[in-house]
Protein backbone atom coordinates (compact mmCIF):
# COMPACT_ATOMS: atom_id res chain seq x y z
CA UNK A 1 0.00 0.00 0.00
CA UNK A 2 1.29 3.20 -0.92
CA UNK A 3 1.03 5.81 2.31
CA UNK A 4 1.61 9.75 1.70
CA UNK A 5 2.21 11.52 5.09
CA UNK A 6 1.15 15.14 5.17
CA UNK A 7 3.52 16.96 7.73
CA UNK A 8 4.07 20.45 8.53
CA UNK A 9 5.59 20.12 11.74
CA UNK A 10 2.82 21.28 13.94
CA UNK A 11 1.37 19.56 17.43
CA UNK A 12 -0.90 17.81 14.81
CA UNK A 13 1.58 16.19 12.55
CA UNK A 14 3.44 14.87 15.60
CA UNK A 15 -0.47 13.45 17.26
CA UNK A 16 -0.43 11.72 13.36
CA UNK A 17 2.82 9.92 13.82
CA UNK A 18 2.35 8.73 17.26
CA UNK A 19 -0.99 7.17 16.06
CA UNK A 20 0.74 5.66 13.05
CA UNK A 21 3.48 4.18 15.17
CA UNK A 22 0.84 2.79 18.00
CA UNK A 23 -0.99 1.21 15.25
CA UNK A 24 1.55 -0.80 13.48
CA UNK A 25 -0.60 -3.44 13.12
CA UNK A 26 -2.26 -1.31 10.19
CA UNK A 27 0.82 0.07 8.81
CA UNK A 28 4.47 -1.61 9.63
CA UNK A 29 3.74 -4.85 6.97
CA UNK A 30 7.02 -4.51 4.56
CA UNK A 31 4.29 -4.12 1.86
CA UNK A 32 3.40 -0.32 2.89
CA UNK A 33 5.77 2.42 1.08
CA UNK A 34 5.63 5.73 3.02
CA UNK A 35 6.27 9.58 1.67
CA UNK A 36 6.51 12.20 3.87
CA UNK A 37 5.39 15.28 2.05
CA UNK A 38 5.82 19.12 3.17
CA UNK A 39 4.58 22.31 1.91
CA UNK A 40 5.93 25.59 1.39
CA UNK A 41 3.59 28.39 0.91
CA UNK A 42 5.35 30.36 -2.14
CA UNK A 43 6.47 33.50 -1.46
CA UNK A 44 5.28 37.20 -3.18
CA UNK A 45 6.97 37.51 -6.61
CA UNK A 46 8.40 40.90 -5.68
CA UNK A 47 10.29 39.09 -3.11
CA UNK A 48 11.46 36.08 -5.19
CA UNK A 49 12.80 38.71 -7.75
CA UNK A 50 14.38 41.14 -4.80
CA UNK A 51 16.76 37.94 -3.33
CA UNK A 52 17.10 35.80 -6.65
CA UNK A 53 16.49 32.25 -7.06
CA UNK A 54 19.12 30.78 -5.76
CA UNK A 55 18.23 32.16 -2.17
CA UNK A 56 14.47 31.47 -2.57
CA UNK A 57 15.39 27.75 -3.64
CA UNK A 58 18.02 27.76 -0.31
CA UNK A 59 15.46 28.86 1.78
CA UNK A 60 12.68 26.03 0.40
CA UNK A 61 14.78 23.56 0.81
CA UNK A 62 15.84 25.03 4.20
CA UNK A 63 12.24 24.96 5.31
CA UNK A 64 11.69 21.44 4.34
CA UNK A 65 14.36 20.35 6.38
CA UNK A 66 13.20 21.93 9.68
CA UNK A 67 9.86 19.73 8.67
CA UNK A 68 11.17 16.52 6.57
CA UNK A 69 14.11 16.21 9.23
CA UNK A 70 12.62 14.81 12.64
CA UNK A 71 9.80 12.92 10.88
CA UNK A 72 12.25 10.97 8.91
CA UNK A 73 14.17 10.67 12.08
CA UNK A 74 10.85 9.80 14.30
CA UNK A 75 10.02 7.21 11.26
CA UNK A 76 13.66 5.16 11.11
CA UNK A 77 13.99 4.99 14.82
CA UNK A 78 10.35 3.08 14.80
CA UNK A 79 12.10 0.76 11.79
CA UNK A 80 9.76 2.51 9.08
CA UNK A 81 11.15 3.17 5.98
CA UNK A 82 10.17 6.83 4.71
CA UNK A 83 10.48 8.43 1.43
CA UNK A 84 10.52 12.53 1.66
CA UNK A 85 8.91 15.06 -1.01
CA UNK A 86 8.69 18.93 -0.51
CA UNK A 87 6.21 21.07 -3.04
CA UNK A 88 5.82 24.99 -2.83
CA UNK A 89 2.56 26.56 -3.37
CA UNK A 90 -1.48 26.05 -1.85
CA UNK A 91 -1.16 23.25 0.70
CA UNK A 92 -4.51 21.73 0.77
CA UNK A 93 -4.64 22.31 -3.17
CA UNK A 94 -0.80 20.77 -3.83
CA UNK A 95 -1.23 17.74 -1.02
CA UNK A 96 -4.60 16.95 -3.44
CA UNK A 97 -2.73 17.37 -6.46
CA UNK A 98 0.27 14.94 -5.41
CA UNK A 99 -1.62 12.00 -3.66
CA UNK A 100 -3.93 11.83 -7.03
CA UNK A 101 -0.69 12.01 -9.09
CA UNK A 102 1.46 9.63 -7.28
CA UNK A 103 -1.77 7.20 -7.06
CA UNK A 104 -1.31 6.65 -3.70
CA UNK A 105 -3.63 4.21 -1.25
CA UNK A 106 -3.98 6.16 1.41
CA UNK A 107 -3.28 9.96 2.83
CA UNK A 108 -2.58 10.86 6.46
CA UNK A 109 -2.66 13.76 8.05
CA UNK A 110 -3.13 15.91 10.99
CA UNK A 111 -6.78 17.61 11.87
CA UNK A 112 -5.07 20.86 12.08
CA UNK A 113 -1.87 22.32 11.08
CA UNK A 114 -0.26 25.54 12.23
CA UNK A 115 -2.77 27.60 12.43
CA UNK A 116 -5.47 25.45 14.12
CA UNK A 117 -7.41 28.24 15.29
CA UNK A 118 -9.27 29.55 11.63
CA UNK A 119 -11.52 26.41 11.79
CA UNK A 120 -12.83 25.17 15.15
CA UNK A 121 -13.94 21.32 13.56
CA UNK A 122 -11.20 20.86 10.76
CA UNK A 123 -8.26 22.77 9.49
CA UNK A 124 -8.79 24.78 6.30
CA UNK A 125 -5.96 22.60 4.75
CA UNK A 126 -7.71 19.03 5.46
CA UNK A 127 -10.94 20.20 4.19
CA UNK A 128 -9.17 21.75 0.54
CA UNK A 129 -7.27 18.14 0.55
CA UNK A 130 -10.50 16.28 1.10
CA UNK A 131 -12.47 18.37 -2.24
CA UNK A 132 -9.49 18.45 -3.96
CA UNK A 133 -8.24 14.69 -3.93
CA UNK A 134 -10.06 11.33 -4.99
CA UNK A 135 -7.35 9.20 -2.16
CA UNK A 136 -8.85 8.43 1.23
CA UNK A 137 -8.27 10.70 3.76
CA UNK A 138 -7.18 9.33 7.32
CA UNK A 139 -7.16 12.65 9.93
CA UNK A 140 -5.69 12.53 13.27
CA UNK A 141 -6.79 14.63 15.70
Amino acid sequence: MKILLAVDGSAYTKKMLAYLTTHLEMFASGEHQFTALTVQGALPPRARAAVGREAVEGYYAEEAAKVLDPVLKFMTRHELKVKSASKVGSAGETIGKFADAGKYDLLIMGSHGHNALGNLVMGSVATKVLASSSVPVLLVR
